[in-house]
């Protein structure tokens, strides 16, 4: 297992490497697609069984991945 942000892990053995929220196998690519579906945090918590601080986390860490991306536009 390795950490790649607070609270985010990837691991090859745990859902073939896509990072995950520590302790869990819950893919933070879910819990992003879920609330732009439109379920709240709560209901992202009571369903996958996560911390408000793990959405938090993942919210951070697809927040870095996207500023890190680079998207050249063509002429």
């Amino acid at each position: 297992m390795t950490p790649i942000a607070p609270r985010i892990v990837v691991d090859e053995k745990v859902r073939f490497g896509r990072p995950v929220i520590q302790g869990t196998r819950v893919p933070v690519d879910l819990v992003i697609g879920k609330l732009a579906g439109g379920m709240s945090v709560e209901e992202v918590v009571a369903e996958y069984e996560i911390s408000r601080d793990d959405v938090l986390a993942a919210l951070a860490y697809a927040a870095r991945a996207l500023a890190d991306e680079q998207i050249r536009a063509l002429p």
